[in-house]
């Protein structure tokens, strides 16, 4: 059966049930319909986010063949459950963008899912949307005040580098020219649009900690500079307080189940390729608050989402992950050992063994941070006995337990044995965590460490517009800032064609943007866009709706 067939199999539990598997009365909820709502921000204690346990998951390099990250996710958090942890899972929410694009859906898969699944995918309780519209506002009124006489800031339309957004992959948006016309349609200059989901408003929504710190935050996003090279924020134009009235509900975190029937938390959504990756503090300290585990993922892999969580998440909350577990599959490790995609299902130990060096990679980021690795293998109907008991050697080897994960074909089931070695591991109290970096560095030298340090790279180059941010970010007084890479997710270097483990390669930074309102800057290297575009045969074909109003296509 298809996702979508096996979670319409699913009789769902009424929300309240959900809910009070958590401690929280009816009355705190806000109800979306029988089985979703969203969660009042109070709920939030402080001492029992100290106390609780919070496993980060994440992956090896992502390839065609799939490792299904939020389906482990998901399995593991049920199987935490099922041997007798309170547990919940926290994640992102999806956006539309992937969902029409190449995903066609992102709620986890076979029997670990979240539900229900179609609402999740599509709309949703509409926070990318207040997003969207919160972000378009601040747009709105930039190109509304350049238009102004009496009461303007003598914005130069040259130097305006806040974008639209959109929560849809549409490459032919990226470079416009808006304000043609004439003189009552604006003045003309050249602009663009970013996915929603790689918005500064989204990144704003992700890591603040109340309503006061979410106004103070989109007061400080930066615009752009005066006539005069003068630096213009949101504040400047009054807009913080109307975006943070249209952000009011996107705030609460959203509650919903699993498919077993365990409460599931999911808010915020950032990508973890071109934005931050990880889902919102409030939802993350609101599940900490109410359980005891707390499994939460972050996009792509430790070079990516992982290290975001970190080194941005976590400085800026003050959270503390107890342990790492790194997906993989047989198959995405024979692919990043050359083993063709058409062969792929086959048996092949020397592309297995040759192919780990990715795997090995992101081990020892784990060791990074001074936190124990546990691989999750998500178990296909291909793979061997062979290929599982040699990976499970290799794993060993470098000092990291290894569980065959069956969470697609058996839920919850599938993932008791994982759920075991991560609360052994929890435990035993070994973790000792720390960030790679500290934000005080000069900017240069944290994206460098990154750029060392977890892709391996040997050297980091800056075209000369990075070189010109760069001077910008010293001159706006944002050395103190975090980092946020924009970097392609296929390969541990910039270059997406590079699969396996590359080493002596060169991080080309070719542009730096600055989110001061998220307090971070992004450094966008190799190719990558921040408005994606759809692929040859988009997943939207696939999608449909009968006279029922059934939809079908999702998965």
């Amino acid at each position: 059966m298809t996702d979508i067939e096996i979670a319409r199999q699913i009789k769902l539990k009424h929300i309240n049930e959900i809910a009070a598997q958590l401690g929280i009365g009816i009355d705190q909820l806000v109800h979306y319909g029988k089985y979703k709502a969203k969660l009042p921000l109070d709920l939030i204690d402080e001492e029992k986010v100290k106390k609780s346990k919070l496993v980060l998951v994440t992956a090896m390099s992502p390839t065609p063949a799939g490792e299904g990250k939020t389906t482990v996710s998901i399995g593991l958090s049920q199987g935490l459950n099922r041997i007798g942890k309170k547990t919940c899972v926290v994640l992102r929410e999806p956006s539309l963008g992937p969902v029409f694009g190449i995903k066609g859906g992102a709620t986890g898969g076979g029997y670990s899912q979240v539900l229900p699944m179609e609402d999740i995918n599509l709309h949703f309780t509409g926070d990318i949307h207040a997003v969207e519209r919160a972000h378009n506002l601040l747009a709105a009124l930039i190109d509304n005040n350049l238009q102004s006489i009496k009461r303007s800031l003598n914005l130069d339309p040259r130097q305006i580098y806040f974008k639209r957004v959109m929560d849809m992959n549409d490459r032919s948006l990226r470079k416009i020219v808006v304000g043609l016309g004439g003189t009552g349609n604006g003045i003309p200059r050249e602009t663009g649009f970013d996915i929603t989901v790689a918005s500064e408003v989204m990144a704003i929504l992700c890591l603040s900690k109340s309503i006061k710190d979410l106004k103070e935050r989109l007061g400080n996003i930066f615009i752009g500079y005066t006539m005069d090279q003068q630096p213009i924020y949101a504040r400047d134009l009054k807009a913080q307080g109307a975006m943070a009235a249209l952000l009011r509900d996107a705030m609460q975190p959203n509650l919903v189940q699993t498919l077993e029937g365990y409460p599931a938390i999911i808010h915020g959504g950032p990508f973890a390729n071109i934005a931050q990756g990880t889902n919102t503090v409030i939802a993350t300290k609101t599940g900490l608050s109410l359980a005891d585990y707390v499994v939460t993922e972050a996009g792509f892999g430790s070079d990516l989402g992982a290290e975001k969580f970190i080194d941005i998440k976590c400085q800026s909350a003050g959270l503390s992950p107890s342990v790492m577990v790194i997906v993989a599959t047989i198959r995405a490790i024979k692919y990043h050992g050359g083993c063709d995609l058409k062969d792929i299902k086959e048996e092949n130990l020397a592309a297995l063994e040759k192919g780990f060096v990715n795997l090995e990679k992101h081990i020892e980021n784990t060791a990074l941070y001074g936190l124990p690795a546990v691989v999750a293998i998500n178990q296909f109907v291909t793979d061997t006995e062979a290929e599982l008991a040699l990976l499970q050697k290799l794993c060993a080897a470098k000092g990291a337990r290894a569980c065959i994960a069956n969470v697609w074909g058996k839920g919850g089931e599938g993932a008791e044995e994982l759920a075991r070695t991560v609360v052994e591991i929890v435990d035993s109290g070994v973790a000792n965590f720390k960030p790679l970096y500290a934000w005080s560095q000069p900017m240069k030298e944290k994206i460098e460490t990154i750029a060392t340090r977890v892709y391996g790279a040997a050297k980091v180059e800056y075209a000369p517009q990075a070189q010109l941010q760069l001077r910008r970010i010293a001159k706006l007084g944002l050395e103190g800032a975090a980092v946020c890479v924009a970097k392609t997710q296929k390969s541990l270097s910039d270059n997406p064609d590079i699969i396996g483990r590359p080493s002596g390669f060169t991080i080309h930074v070719r542009d730096i943007e600055i989110a001061a309102g998220a307090n971070f800057v992004v450094p966008i290297t190799g190719d990558m866009m921040r408005m994606p575009g759809l692929p040859e045969v988009p997943s939207s074909e696939a999608i449909d709706i009968d006279d029922e109003g059934n939809i079908s296509g999702l998965f």
